[in-house]
């Protein structure tokens, strides 16, 4: 997905021969990166292909900072998700919840197949957070003696985003100031601003989640026809290029302190 504006990436399993591949899974300590998003509406200004680009840069973007000390390579990213709640809008691609888990289950089978010591998956939408636990404990009681992680990346910088955001209570929820930001630092070729629109949901309860960053410990079953007449939950007019250069050196920055650790925890002592 962001190859196309970075290239060739040294972390990028999609790019390597097989034997470069199992060379890396049989290093001491080694780790596959899965990055797991969603082609979905993302109002009129993003493209549907946002939780995916998101997801699948900061899976390189940690990658890349430890590649001289961690052996890591990064999957292609799987591109669709559980995004039922999005179909009411069009331009949704969605996958039923046992066949997103066969998928996974599949993909992180075949990739610890090259001898990795750790795998994990790396998400970037909202609505796979609940099945990517029931994957790391599917594949984890196949693997016992491998490192099984799951990870929504933007969980990673929760603070840095309470510090950047300019928007309101509500404002980063779906398609607003995080993920616009974002996009308009690493693919402002693919915003359109001209499109922005605010939209700031009316809450049914006080502990449904509020924003992607938050932890709302009620769940409830709607669809996004039922909150907004955009797409949009949140407030991408107050987005910038320089919000979003911040949070990615963020996430960039706690994904090269988790594989660390993770490679460190490991490996084979000395």
């Amino acid at each position: 997905m962001i190859y196309e504006t970075f290239g060739r990436l040294e972390t990028e399993w999609a790019g390597k021969t097989y034997s470069e591949i199992t060379t890396i899974g049989e290093s001491d300590g080694s780790i596959v990166i899965v990055p797991i998003g969603s082609i979905e509406q993302h109002g009129d200004h993003l493209p549907v292909s946002t939780d995916t680009i998101l997801v699948d840069a900061a899976a390189h973007a940690g990658a890349a900072t430890v590649a001289d000390e961690v052996p890591v390579v990064v999957t292609p990213p799987v591109w669709s998700g559980l995004s039922a709640h999005h179909l009411p809008f069009g331009g949704t691609l969605s996958l039923e919840f046992q066949t997103m888990l066969d998928t996974l289950e599949n993909v992180g089978r075949t990739a610890l197949e090259n001898h990795f010591d750790a795998i994990l998956l790396l998400n970037g939408h909202g609505g796979n957070m609940a099945l990517l636990n029931t994957a790391v404990n599917t594949i984890g009681a196949e693997h016992t003696d491998i490192e099984v992680l799951s990870l929504t990346y933007f969980h990673l910088i929760a603070e840095m985003i309470e510090e950047v955001r300019d928007s309101e209570p509500g404002g980063i929820m779906h398609g607003g100031e995080l993920e616009t930001s974002l996009m308009l630092h690493l693919r402002p070729d693919l915003v359109d601003e001209e499109r922005m629109t605010s939209v700031y949901a009316e809450r049914t309860y006080e502990l449904l989640l509020e924003d992607l960053n938050g932890s709302g410990p009620l769940g409830r079953y709607s669809t996004f026809a039922d909150h907004t007449d955009t797409g949009v939950m949140g407030d991408p007019t107050l987005a910038s290029a320089e919000k979003g250069a911040t949070l990615y050196e963020g996430v960039r920055d706690e994904m090269r302190k988790l594989l660390g650790d993770v490679h460190e925890a490991i490996r084979t002592p000395e």
